[in-house]
């Protein structure tokens, strides 16, 4: 597993190790950039379920201006601390070891534009977290969440802040991308 473009290309990140674990593979990372485009740089994201941290360190390679890691273990952890080292991003990145399931959502003192949200499949994890009351809170006017699932799951969620816009399979994967509705932002 490697950053695949920008500032830290080719960089070798620390995997964890064990039969549960199942990081976004190098091509799916890569189509999700490549469906990102550009607009990356800049932007705040939020890594939810981060297991190695390469999603939200890849965008911080392409110039994402900050990123918050956010996982339930403390292995997964402490190997997003070695890979943001590796990186050299400490000084844009945090860690923050919360259970997301289990507990309310962490209070951030700023909005996200991207949300990655790449929990352990066949769980229904995404649903319940975009379901938390303030998870609308954390996204800033127009912010994408790109949902990675098995791709025998299906989304489901209360749409009352976001809209489905695209939904793409690869494999065994499939990636779905949510945009903050208009409605949710004040416009009609």
């Amino acid at each position: 597993m490697r950053i695949i473009s920008g500032a830290c290309r080719g960089r070798k990140l620390v995997q964890i190790q064990g039969k549960d674990i199942r990081p976004t593979s190098d091509r799916v990372r890569e189509a999700v950039f490549n469906i990102l485009g550009p607009g990356i740089r800049g932007k705040r994201v939020l890594d939810m379920f981060a297991g190695t941290g390469a999603l939200g360190l890849e965008a911080l390679s392409r110039g994402a201006q900050s990123a918050v890691f956010v996982d339930a273990a403390q292995s997964s952890c402490n190997v997003i601390k070695r890979n943001i080292e590796l990186c050299r991003m400490a000084d844009q990145a945090r860690i923050l070891c919360h259970d997301l399931i289990k507990g309310s959502l962490p209070v951030f003192h700023h909005t996200f534009d991207l949300i990655f949200m790449d929990p352990p499949y066949h769980k229904e994890y995404p649903g319940q977290v975009l379901g938390k009351p303030g998870f609308s809170e954390l996204l800033a006017p127009g912010a994408i969440v790109i949902v990675e699932q098995s791709a025998k799951e299906s989304l489901n969620y209360p749409g009352n802040s976001l809209d489905k816009y695209l939904e793409k399979k690869y494999s065994r994967t499939t990636l779905t991308f949510l945009r903050k509705s208009a409605i949710d932002e004040g416009c009609v």
